[in-house]
């Protein structure tokens, strides 16, 4: 500075542009930067800038369905649903009896298994509009179809199952009608559960996204329709209870977690119709348990009472395979509520965009550790060799 401090000494120069824009005594100059995930989340809208146009609402055009629906109809559809479940169990439930020798049970079985399976084609044909439809189907077997595979299920089953219901009405060949039996028992456990496989297989939300609860849901049904068949007519003794009752505590419990554990699609099974016909559903099939249990402890306690515990084996029948039905309509009714609303199509997608974009973001931000963004100073600490501290006693690097 001059003497009047009014400008540089002697030998300095006058600032510059450079020296104008030196940092203040004791400011880092090695502070890092923003990332590049950092701006590039910035150009993008993220955190800090406002967003100049807001999120589109997620209404489709004229709030039109963004999927197209299924045309199937009711009562078609859920009585098909319903009815080939039953079927499939008592088929099963007939191959049983028939190796433990229960003629009565194997009768029974048999009777319902092939009347089940003739009302489930009979609705299905119905539905489709036109007899040759279903024989269509039957050109081609594709396995990764779940529409083919139950095809060539259910036409099997209803031909075993009707040669085997006719054995055993008739008399005549019981070889025959025997072998049926066993291979209907064989396709049982897919009768019960290949429709649900085929709902979530489709792109309804409401169904799609209960893909793993729908198989317990329907097989649980379908114990607890079958398990009330034989109830109903009478031959409900050891197994079939237990399996009535298996089947409806499984179908309580797989229900109730489809209600609550599949995100939004959820809302469609506790609301409007379907969440009315489930509520049914339910009080129908508690009912039908309490029923089922009851047989037994009432001649426990009074023995003798055959009369009474008829009558209660009759209305856990009835209790038990309205609530099946209850419940295959309510869950068709909750998917048809989702299909129709465009809602329950595009929220959870920007949901899953929205995680996929998070998740990118964190991502990218890990990739950034440790890197030098370009423009920033390395400091004597980001250089190998060696420690700093054991540098000269001039200030200079030791080595």
């Amino acid at each position: 500075m001059t003497a009047d401090g009014s400008g540089p000494a002697a030998g300095q120069a006058a600032p510059g542009p450079d020296m104008a824009d030196e940092a203040p005594a004791g400011h880092d100059d090695t502070r890092p930067g923003p990332s590049r995930a950092e701006r590039r989340r910035r150009r993008r809208g993220g955190r800090g800038e406002r967003l100049m146009v807001p999120e589109a609402d997620f209404r489709s055009y004229h709030d039109r369905p963004i999927i197209k629906p299924p045309v199937w109809k009711v009562p078609d559809v859920p009585a098909y649903l319903y009815l080939g479940g039953a079927a499939g169990v008592a088929a099963s439930t007939a191959a049983l009896a028939d190796l433990t020798c229960r003629p009565g049970l194997r009768r029974s079985g048999r009777l319902v298994a092939a009347g089940g399976a003739v009302a489930s084609v009979a609705f299905l044909i119905h539905d489709l509009g036109r007899p040759e439809r279903f024989l269509h189907m039957m050109r081609v077997f594709k396995p990764t179809s779940p529409l083919s595979v139950g095809s060539w299920i259910l036409a099997p089953f209803g031909t075993v199952t009707g040669a085997a219901a006719a054995s055993e009405v008739t008399g005549l060949l019981p070889g025959a009608g025997r072998a049926a039996g066993l291979v209907g028992g064989l396709l049982g456990p897919a009768m019960t559960t290949y429709t649900a496989v085929l709902l979530a297989d489709t792109a309804v939300p409401g169904w799609h996204e209960a893909y793993r609860e729908l198989p317990f849901v329907f097989a649980g049904s379908a114990l607890a329709a079958g398990g009330g068949s034989a109830l109903l007519t009478g031959h409900g003794d050891g197994p079939p209870r237990r399996i009535a009752v298996a089947g409806a505590a499984l179908e309580l419990v797989a229900t109730h977690r489809t209600e609550t554990a599949i995100g939004m699609s959820a809302h469609a099974y506790r609301t409007g119709r379907a969440g009315r016909v489930l509520r049914a559903a339910r009080a129908a099939t508690l009912g039908g348990l309490a029923a089922a249990l009851a047989g037994p402890l009432l001649d426990r306690l009074r023995p003798g009472s055959r009369r009474r515990r008829r009558g209660f084996d009759a209305a856990a029948g009835l209790l038990l395979n309205a609530g099946s039905a209850a419940t295959r309509w309510g869950v068709f009714d909750a998917g048809m509520a989702t299909a129709w609303d465009p809602a329950y199509t595009v929220v959870p997608q920007r949901d899953r965009l929205r995680r996929r974009e998070a998740a990118r973001t964190a991502e990218e931000e890990r990739g950034d550790l440790g890197t030098v963004p370009p423009g920033e100073a390395v400091t004597a600490g980001d250089l190998p060799g060696p420690d700093p501290a054991g540098a000269g006693s001039d200030g200079g690097p030791a080595w």
